[in-house]
């Protein structure tokens, strides 16, 4: 496992655990994988020496935060827990409120990563941020996060504070490579964390899909899967086999490589099984080759998926027209 030094966090493993299936039933898989399957995905990321497990007050109304606090068991003061609060009425007093809850939750009496889950777009950071700082300063968190923040709301989220914001987590992959023209930059020589969510944008970098083999569930609803679209990936797939041919590794290994190789960037993919978990891992000892890494920017600069909007567009002329 490689890792970053992280100022108020330490050492941070370059691939974390995300945990938003944990406690969510839109992925389906229920009580027993909560009971059961997710302890077991913990327990073998801890001796595979991830130390970056994220969560959410928000995931499962809590239900995440409980199983991660569990499944963690006496190693839960030891790894950087990172969780976020949803910016609904963010005063000080009720992000203190919140903040308390979800470390009861969590088992813990200091959470290491507390982070702002959305930019509210009605109220500002100037608000919201007093009570992280409170928190800061009482040592009931170790450092302040935000998540899907633009570059300049992040800038301005540090203002806020009166000091650094130190991560952003944010979706980012070689399928939605936004984040590269300016906030990894910024990352690297302000020297913060940028998190990588949905690094293999639910699966879609694994190579598997296509027009006539869409999946289902509640990626059915991502419009990264509509027709239109996965014809428009099919030349980043294309790189994406070629590259991972010639690495002898599998394409959802070289995704989460070619983000691992710009120094703020941490992975946090989900697992669905310790099996998912070990290939995720295993891509941290992944280095790429310049061209490789080249061909893939490239690659990921063309793809220009459609919009939501777009894509039901695009799926209604396709009907219109059979």
């Amino acid at each position: 496992m490689n890792y970053v030094e992280v100022a108020g966090l330490g050492r941070v493993s370059r691939v974390g655990l995300g945990t938003w299936q944990f406690g969510s039933r839109e992925w389906g898989y229920g009580d027993a994988y909560a009971s059961n399957t997710a302890r077991a995905i913990v327990r073998r990321a801890l001796e595979l020496g991830v130390t970056l497990f994220d969560t959410a007050e928000g995931y499962g109304f809590g239900k995440s935060e409980r199983i991660l606090g569990e499944a963690l068991g006496s190693e839960r003061t030891e790894v950087v827990v990172a969780s976020k609060i949803f910016p609904l009425a963010p005063f000080p007093a009720i992000v203190r409120n919140r903040e308390h809850a979800s470390a009861r939750r969590l088992q813990l009496s200091r959470i290491p990563l507390y982070q702002v889950h959305q930019p509210n777009p009605v109220v500002p950071d100037s608000v919201i941020m007093p009570g992280m700082r409170t928190l800061l300063e009482q040592g009931r968190i170790g450092a302040v996060g935000v998540s899907n923040y633009s570059l300049e709301r992040w800038r301005k989220a540090d203002d806020a504070l009166g000091s650094a914001v130190v991560s952003n987590q944010v979706l980012f992959s070689l399928a939605q490579s936004g984040p590269l023209d300016r906030m990894v930059p910024f990352a690297d020589e302000q020297g913060r964390m940028v998190m990588a969510y949905s690094p293999l944008a639910q699966g879609l970098l694994s190579g598997k899909y296509t027009v006539e083999n869409r999946p289902g569930g509640v990626r059915r609803t991502n419009p990264l899967f509509g027709t239109e679209n996965l014809r428009r990936v099919a030349p980043l797939l294309d790189v994406l086999r070629q590259v991972a041919t010639a690495h002898d590794a599998k394409p959802a290994q070289v995704a989460l490589a070619w983000l691992l190789s710009f120094p703020p960037v941490v992975v946090i993919p989900g697992a669905s099984s310790v099996e998912q978990l070990e290939f995720n891992v295993a891509a941290s000892e992944l280095e790429l080759d310049p061209s490789s890494l080249a061909a893939l920017t490239d690659a990921a600069r063309a793809f220009a998926p459609l919009s939501a909007m777009g894509t039901l567009v695009s799926e209604l002329r396709a009907k219109i027209h059979m």
